[in-house]
This record gives C-alpha cells, structure tokens and sequence, in this order.
C-alpha cells in the first residue's frame, strides 16, 4: 500500500515503524525537521518537511494516489482539516486523530464521515476503555474480549500461589482433559515464546491464554488468581484519560480524582457528577493515606509523567492495593514497569497504532491490539473463501513458527483451536503473532 502519515511526535512515528515491517510504501509529513532526520537516520522513509494541511505538501507527499493517509499531529483541527483535504486529492482512505470525546458521538462522527474521514482515532479514549475494562477483572493483568466476551485472551502473572508452576503444557492437559483455556504464549525474561507441549511454566511468568467464558473459572484457579470485587478507585491525572476514567467508571463505583493543577480540579467537578475531586500532589505519602490507600481496591495512574505514573503504583502495592494500572508513554519503561510487579501497563501509541494497523492488512481484520510489554499482535481475522486457512485441519496449515492459532469463533460458538479443528468460511478467528510473522498469517487469511 501507498501510505502518508502527518504527525508531529511519537504516534507518527511509532505507527510508521510498526507498518515498515509489512513492505509498505510510507511516507512521513512532519514540521518538525530534527525529528525528520532522527526518522531517516533509523529508517528507509521517505519524509516530507511542512504542514500536512498545505494542499501543495500533500501533493508533494502523492497524497492523492495514497491507498491510506493518517493524520496523528496532536491538533485535531489539522487532523481533520489533513483528512478531508486528502480526500479530495484523491486518497482512497483517511484516519485522522481526534481528542475530543464530542466527536465521538454518532451523530458528529457521520458528520466528519460524510466529509469525507473514513474513520476516528482516539487514543484517549481507547486507553479509558481499556482502562475500564482491566477494572472489571481484578485477578487478571490484562484481558482482552473478542466477539463480546464469546473468547478472550487472559494475562497472568504467575506468581507462587499458581498451581500450575514447574509443569509442563502437556502435564495441564492431561490433568484437565477438558479445558476450555489454551496457553498461546509466555512472557519470560523480556523473551517471547510461543510454548510448545514439553514447556513448562515458571515463576513470575506473564502467560497469555486464550479461553472460552465458561473456562475463565478453572484458568484463575490454576493462576493461584481470586477475582475479588473492585469498588473503590483512586485515579492520579485529571487529564483527558482520567476525566475519561472516571466518567466510565464514576456510576457504578467510588471514585477519588488526584490532581495537581488547582484550575483543572474546578473544570472537572462540573464535568463529573459522582466522582470526588481533590486538589493536591498524590507522590505525598501523607495525602494518600489522608485519601484512604489502604482500603482502597484499584489504583489508576494516567498522568502526564510515565515515572510518576509507575512509582505511584508501585507505592499502591506496598499499601495492598489489589489492583494498579498506570500509563506509560515511554515503550522502553513498560517491560520495567512490569518487572515492578505493576498489574497493568497502558500505551497510547500502542493502542492507537492497533486501531490504525488493521486498515493496511489485505485480509479481512476484525480488531487488533498490540500487547503492552512484548513486541507482539492479537489479531482477529475473519476467513474468507477460498482463503488458504479454510483449505486444511489447522495442524497441516502452514503457520509459522511465530504465530498461533488461539481460539475460533463460529457463529454464537467459540472454540479452543486444537490441531484437527477446520476453519471456515466466516469464522472469525484470533491469531497471536510475532510482528515479523504477520504478513505471513495475513497472506493465510487473504
């Protein structure tokens, strides 16, 4: 594919990197010359200095023979203005990044469709979903659904209490012949494997297990994991992921907001009606125990500062706070602030480049997320005719060595893959897979 990104930072230029591994033609628009010759000192893109609103530069870029443009600047008025004007030219598709939690309603969002921006991108938002989702599920570092919960993707931290340690994949099988569950890769020592039958789990491995909802029971009793209800929230950072946060999450549980800025507190009481905001700086030990740490269930740090973030945390679990979520921007902390014994780690760039990255692939892609702390995909492909995956039992197909075949939804059933399983035509089906073996399962799909 043909590829313009605009950007004017790091979700640019984190999005380029990711899609240089599938052999796309990319293009970078940036007004920032330093960053530009940053990005050609590590990369082979090709990169345009100037503002990607300026018709002439989006010309300049061959913006209009683009397959995809994607405008990531940190102004969601270029953003927009980038995707419309784009349009025009002649690009096939358009994402523009918005900020604004107005936009995302449907009535505004076929508004910006109908001029002519295919599709929204809000990093903010999505990481306050992700955020209230993970508060659902204490037990579990990370969870991701498919199809509404018919499957989803567990992360574990496997820590003393977890029974299944020292045994092998084989050894859990035999012992429970009828799983509902299947450990799809493991985590271990900033090393990613896909475990075969003889591999055996080890303490503080981060397991990812793809289960059906009737497994998820049996799976956290072999983690050592209790699923204990959450209900009172601290949240560190007012701004636009935690007002986000909590207005999520504000109806149903006991919310405190920590913010520093005075001002930003005030804006927020008027747009918060059940969460307690108070002013103050939450790195002060005595302000959170005045605030109740101790009894409190969840803490959430989405400050604008990554070490803030994950000393907070960190701090939290010295308290018994059962469960700690902060956001980390810089990719390079998120293995560290794993290996801190933080429950769950979230990334912007991340999340944003997930949503970005299934409109480049050339089979059918239901969702994708990039997992925090590993370089890897959970990808959810929908089979196509006469597509190579629905043409032989999953064990003759020619997966490589870096992905895995999950789980396998078909209609209103989820599936646990297992080697004779055949897919087929409309089965939506959830791969793991190592970033330099996705073209590879794309191509299976396609």
């Amino acid at each position: 594919m043909n590829i313009v990104i605009a950007g004017d930072g790091e979700v640019g230029f984190h999005v380029a990197k990711m899609l240089t591994n599938e052999k796309h033609n990319i293009t970078i628009v940036d007004p920032q010359q330093d960053l530009l010759k940053m990005i050609e000192s590590h990369t082979d893109l090709m990169t345009i200095a100037g503002n990607s609103t300026n018709p002439e530069i989006l010309l300049q870029a061959k913006a209009d023979k683009a397959d995809l443009v994607i405008s990531v600047v940190h102004e969601e008025q270029t953003n927009i203005l980038t995707a419309i004007i784009a349009k025009k030219l002649g690009a096939k598709k358009t994402i523009a990044r918005i900020n604004s939690i107005e936009f995302l309603r449907k009535d505004n969002l076929a508004m910006l469709e109908g001029m002519g921006i295919d599709y929204i991108v809000s990093p903010e938002f999505f990481a306050a979903q992700e955020i209230a989702g993970l508060v659902q599920q204490s037990a579990a570092t990370e969870v991701i659904d498919f199809s509404n919960g018919k499957l989803s993707l567990f992360l574990l931290r496997l820590d003393e209490n977890a029974t299944v340690l020292e045994k092998t994949l084989d050894q859990v099988a035999s012992e429970h012949s009828h799983l509902d569950f299947r450990a799809i890769a493991i985590h271990r020592k900033s090393k990613t494997i896909i475990p075969k039958g003889k591999d055996k789990f080890q303490l503080n491995d981060l397991a990812y297990v793809i289960t059906k909802s009737e497994g998820v029971h049996e799976l956290l009793q072999l983690g050592g994991k209790l699923n204990l209800p959450i209900n009172d929230i601290i949240i560190i950072g007012g701004g636009r992921v935690g007002k986000m946060t909590a207005k999520m999450l504000e109806k149903e549980r006991r919310v405190k907001l920590i913010d520093i800025d005075k001002e930003r507190c005030m804006r927020l009481t008027d747009l918060l009606d059940n969460t307690l905001i108070i002013n103050g700086d939450a790195r002060q030990l005595e302000l959170l125990e005045d605030e109740g740490i101790e009894t409190t269930d969840a803490l959430v740090a989405v400050t604008n500062n990554s070490e803030t973030n994950i000393l907070t945390c960190v701090l939290a679990k010295k308290y018994g706070v059962r469960k700690t979520i902060a956001l980390v921007e810089n990719i390079d902390y998120i293995d560290i602030a794993q290996s801190m014994g933080i429950d769950a780690v979230i990334n912007k760039k991340l999340i944003a480049a997930g949503h970005i990255f299934r409109f480049t692939m050339q089979s059918k892609v239901a969702s994708i997320k990039c997992l925090s702390g590993i370089d890897a995909e959970v990808l959810e492909f929908i089979a196509t005719k006469n597509s190579a995956i629905t043409k032989k039992p999953i064990r003759l197909l020619d997966i490589p060595k870096g992905a895995i075949i999950g789980g396998i939804i078909r209609d209103e059933d989820a599936y646990i893959a297992v080697g004779d399983f055949q897919i087929k035509e409309g089965d939506k089906v959830v791969v793991f897979s190592l970033p330099e073996c996705i073209q590879k399962v794309d191509e299976l799909f396609n």
